[in-house]
């Protein structure tokens, strides 16, 4: 593919330039319609892959969160099959989006065999050892991508640590004070209030988010945009979207009142707040090669 990346200079063409850079004009003109096309080229194959990779990211993410919940239950015996979830229907948005996809899950007989605290544990595996486990793991393997020069793969994993992240603040504390869904059944099932699961999941949660926005993303700013700042604005741009829009507003609507207003703050002020002290200024570069990424 022409936009396979290396790790040294001369290699092979970068993402910075296939998708922001210009290349040096050529000094024949009867060549210069054949390098416009080959510029191009190199810049569609850029967007198409990382448009690949971001979806894939995406549905991993929300998989590894539904396939958590469904092989706990599994292991716990309340499920037949882990497997089993329920796919939805065959349209471009499900395939886009996995939205019609859920655990499947019947949390009613685990409640009524009076097993609650089994219940929160299958509730609170999704998001806690699904993407909390893989946010560990792609976060390191981004880091050793990075450390060998690969980029494609360090891509990959800077969006799936992305995506995993981002579920965190999906359900605490967007969807923590509800009345349903997962961290309503965690707190059906401790007997408990919603504040325990906000200080309890809810600090470790945004510790990772703090980390992803200090010490990951400058870092990946840089390596993949060492000389492009539209690229750098770019990143984050999309990773404040994806953080604070995306998943900031799952709680807009459906869940009530209080999670409602806490994706409001979430798409209103702290996507914009998140860009503006975040943004790229005058030393950024030498500062972003100091991070330290794990």
């Amino acid at each position: 593919m022409p936009v396979r990346e290396g790790g040294r200079a001369g290699s092979t063409v970068s993402w910075e330039n296939a998708m922001f850079g210009r290349e040096s004009p050529t000094l024949h003109t009867d060549c210069m319609s054949s390098d416009r096309g080959r510029i191009l080229w190199k810049r569609v194959c850029a967007v198409l892959a990382f448009s690949f990779l971001f979806w894939l990211a995406h549905a991993l993410g929300y998989l590894v969160h539904e396939y958590a919940h469904s092989f706990v239950a599994w292991g716990l015996r309340y499920k037949a099959n882990p497997l089993a979830l329920n796919y939805g229907h065959l349209s471009l948005d499900n395939v886009l989006t996995l939205g019609d996809i859920d655990e499947n899950v019947d949390y009613d007989p685990i409640f009524a065999a009076s097993r609650g605290p089994l219940a929160s544990l299958i509730a609170v595996a999704g998001v806690l050892f699904g993407n909390g486990i893989f946010y560990l793991l792609s976060r390191r393997l981004y880091t050793t991508a990075k450390e060998h020069g690969k980029r494609m793969l360090a891509l990959f994993m800077f969006l799936f640590c992305m995506m995993n992240a981002g579920n965190f603040i999906s359900y605490v504390p967007t969807r923590t004070f509800t009345t349903h869904a997962d961290m309503f059944t965690v707190e059906k099932g401790l007997n408990i209030s919603p504040w325990w699961v906000a200080i309890v999941l809810g600090i470790p949660f945004c510790m990772a988010v703090w980390h992803f926005f200090t010490r990951i993303l400058p870092g990946a700013m840089y390596f993949f945009f060492p000389h492009t700042r539209a690229g750098q604005i770019f990143l984050l741009i999309l990773t404040s979207f994806m953080f604070f829009e995306f998943f900031g507003r799952a709680g807009l609507h459906r869940y009530g009142e209080v999670s409602h207003w806490i994706s409001a703050i979430s798409i209103y002020l702290l996507f914009p707040l998140s860009v503006l002290i975040s943004w790229p200024h005058q030393g950024f570069a030498s500062r972003s090669t100091n991070k330290c990424d794990v």
